[in-house]
């Protein structure tokens, strides 16, 4: 089986927790406080990890925060690789105002990487990485780290023979873009963006991801669509899923949960239909989980029959 890699360069520690309610200017009592590593990479790593596929994470991180996300990934058994940075790794707020079931999440900006630091990230998934394995990079970009960082390592990934997916936005995800991948999961908000037309409908939608893999842009395109569901397609076919009916305790981590379902099922030989059932049961199943926590296996195998999908 296929090794996976996944690259984190802004990680986070993240934090959640509940409240009664929101209000300004008093004192705000919380719940007892839960924290789990995140960030995009580090996320579906752990996804993967738990479905027991061979998967390192690679990650920058740095000061007393970037310590705690060491301990707290070596905590869930995820294999990784730390890039040491000087700037002190970022937290993430999650908190739930119990008489709205509101969410607020606070995200901080993390630190400003150097030249040499973000190209060290590049140069430790260089030496993990060998012909056919799958190069995941995900989540937001560090201050300091140039906007063609994604694109940077999809071309480090072909010259190795890996396929590489990112799930990002904005500038980000249009320079990895034009590099070419092997699989993006934009939402339709991200797709929108970069091509700059408004996809109202199915149709438009599946002809924006075609377009893409048409252009040699990407093989595959994962469009999540929120609460309208999903679509996957290809050069000679296209999906839609149905959205599962779910109470909705928290939407951290459901694209991750997504992501990493997807590429698992695709890693261990699955084909794209049966990959997109599992990732929109395992996006289902971390909506259903609340704070930041993330969609569990046995959640998965459990809501993946119930998944819908159509031929477009």
């Amino acid at each position: 089986m296929a090794r996976i890699v996944t690259v984190t360069i802004n990680p986070a520690v993240d934090v959640s927790t509940t409240v009664d309610r929101v209000e300004p200017v008093r004192k705000l009592r919380c719940r007892a406080e839960r924290r789990e590593p995140g960030g995009g990479g580090i996320n579906v790593a752990r996804v993967i990890s738990r479905f027991g596929a061979d998967v390192m994470a690679v990650y920058a991180a740095g000061g007393v925060t970037g310590q705690m996300l060491h301990g707290l990934v070596e905590r869930e058994g995820v294999a990784a690789r730390q890039v040491a940075v000087a700037g002190m790794t970022r937290e993430s707020f999650t908190v739930l105002d119990e008489t709205t079931q509101d969410e607020y999440r606070f995200v901080l900006p993390g630190p400003e990487l150097s030249e040499p630091e973000w190209d060290a990230c590049i140069e430790e998934v260089q030496r993990l990485a060998s012909r056919d394995d799958y190069i995941i990079a995900s989540g937001s970009l560090a201050l300091g780290v140039p906007e063609d960082f994604y694109a940077r390592l999809a071309t480090a990934a072909k010259t190795s023979g890996c396929r590489f997916i990112v799930d990002a936005s904005g500038p980000p995800l249009r320079r990895a873009l034009e590099a070419g991948v092997y699989l993006a999961k934009p939402n339709l908000r991200e797709l929108q963006g970069i091509l700059d037309e408004p996809l109202e409908d199915r149709q438009s939608q599946v002809r924006a991801c075609r377009r893409l893999v048409e252009q040699g842009r990407a093989e595959i395109v994962a469009l999540t669509l929120g609460s309208e569901g999903a679509l996957l397609v290809t050069r000679d076919a296209a999906w839609f899923s149905e959205p599962l009916p779910v109470k909705v305790m928290s939407s951290v981590g459901a694209g991750d949960s997504f992501l990493g379902a997807l590429v698992w099922s695709l890693s261990t030989g699955g084909d794209c239909a049966d990959a997109l059932r599992c990732a929109v049961a395992a996006g289902s199943a971390a909506l259903r989980a609340p704070g930041t926590q993330l969609c569990r296996p046995e959640d998965v195998r459990r809501l993946s029959p119930q998944v819908r999908l159509h031929p477009v």
